[in-house]
């Protein structure tokens, strides 16, 4: 079934704005056809901000917690490690619909997170860790970086995972008849607003 068989046409209360985000990125975990299921994941380095497209690996409303993988050698770990905090982005034309969450990310290396992870990925986006030198490092030659003969579970020891805790979600809505936008935030207890669109 289509996802947008499942939401409102309008957003007439604040509890549908969150029920409707939480089934879209339910939904995107899995779907690779939603632009959901690859989300802009942004970091701060105290200069400039860093912006990447970031598979969804798992999304968890009750933990508020969303799974990235990357590679442990990329840039993006120096960042996050120094400033956690991060601000995840998806919007899909179709459904009208921009999600943005704001929060702070943890790293996961060589640990029971990182493993479980790792163990549920396909060998497919395992491949992705076996490439020598890590990720946007500087080259001559990019054939020298094509992946041939490797063991797949090689690439582990460049595995690293990125879980998110987010504590607030803004959903917007656009139609031309009335756009909506609310905003809900968790900090000693959940609080949920309309916001002018």
């Amino acid at each position: 079934m289509n996802i947008e068989d499942n939401l409102p046409n309008s957003y007439e209360n604040l509890d549908q704005t969150l029920d409707a985000a939480h089934k879209i990125l339910d939904d995107a975990v899995d779907n690779t056809k939603t632009l959901f299921h690859t989300l802009v994941v942004s970091s701060y380095d105290g200069n400039s901000i860093s912006s990447r497209v970031m598979v969804l690996r798992e999304f968890d409303l009750t933990k508020r917690i969303m799974r990235f993988h990357t590679d442990k050698r990329a840039l993006k770990i120096k960042h996050f490690s120094e400033l956690p905090t991060s601000t995840v982005l998806g919007y899909d034309p179709d459904l009208k619909i921009q999600i943005k969450l704001q929060g702070k990310i943890s790293i996961h290396l060589d640990d029971s997170i990182s493993e479980d992870a790792w163990n549920g990925s396909t060998s497919r986006s395992k491949k992705c860790y076996s490439v020598k030198g890590g990720s946007t490092k500087e080259i001559e030659d990019p054939q020298e970086y094509d992946i041939e003969d490797f063991n797949v579970e090689d690439g582990y020891k460049n595995f690293a995972v990125l879980m998110f805790k987010f504590k607030s979600l803004e959903f917007l809505y656009l139609k031309s008849s009335g756009h909506r936008r609310a905003i809900h935030r968790w900090d000693e207890n959940k609080t949920s607003t309309w916001l002018v669109p």
